[in-house]
């Protein structure tokens, strides 16, 4: 199985040259530290940053450069800082190529579920909900089961929705999944290296596709 730098290397691989990335709380913000060598992308973080660089080393942290899960961050020559409303701006006008979020909980329509933590007070939904409204093209980082090993790929969403049939594509622990979004179903594209086909049937509550091509992820 992954570990949370594992699946970011995974989705890394997804990202392209030209593309303006927005990277979500938690495991996505990892995906900085992978992007391939000799592609140019913008990566956005929506606290107000373009050309957000990957997390320092140690000892040359900047308090003052935070990303939008007030994680440490550096920044890339040519970067810019302006305020929340330019950049939700860019946000809800389709600016942003490709969002990467975590996810509670995701049913096997697409939908989404990764504001609202049970038994937990929050201030709200931050910009989860503009990001998949808007967003040409989301792709979840998450665990495919909790810390219970009760899995988190459902038929519905229990937890409060982010969003509607919005989610294309899934990395997680176990493998890589695309959204069926017209019959309903998680399509197992890529095994994680070790994983067999009945751990990946227990993890998944929802309705589960096995492609015929599935293959060992790289």
């Amino acid at each position: 199985m992954l570990d949370k730098n594992g699946i970011a290397r995974r989705i890394a691989k997804e990202v392209r040259d030209g593309m303006y990335v927005n990277l979500g709380i938690g495991i996505p913000t990892l995906v900085a530290n992978y992007l391939p060598d000799g592609i140019n992308v913008v990566l956005q973080s929506e606290n107000g940053i373009l050309e957000m660089g990957p997390f320092p080393c140690e000892g040359e942290e900047d308090a003052d450069l935070i990303n939008a899960g007030k994680q440490t961050v550096t920044l890339l020559p040519g970067a810019s800082i302006f305020d929340s409303a330019m950049s939700f701006g860019m946000i809800r006008s389709q600016k942003i190529d490709l969002t990467i979020l975590g996810a509670m909980e995701v049913s096997e329509w697409g939908d989404i579920a990764n504001w609202k933590i049970p038994g937990k007070m929050v201030k709200g939904m931050g910009g989860a909900m503009d990001l998949v409204a808007s967003a040409k093209n989301i792709i979840v980082a998450m665990q495919q089961v909790n810390k219970h090993g009760e899995s988190k790929f459902l038929p519905k969403c229990n937890l409060p929705l982010t969003g509607v049939k919005c989610v294309k594509k899934i990395v997680t622990e176990l493998g890589v999944y695309d959204i069926d979004q017209k019959n309903g179903g998680f399509v197992l594209r890529e095994m994680a290296p070790g994983v067999n086909i009945e751990q990946i049937q227990k993890a998944t509550a929802g309705k589960l596709i096995i492609s015929d091509d599935v293959i060992e992820m790289k």
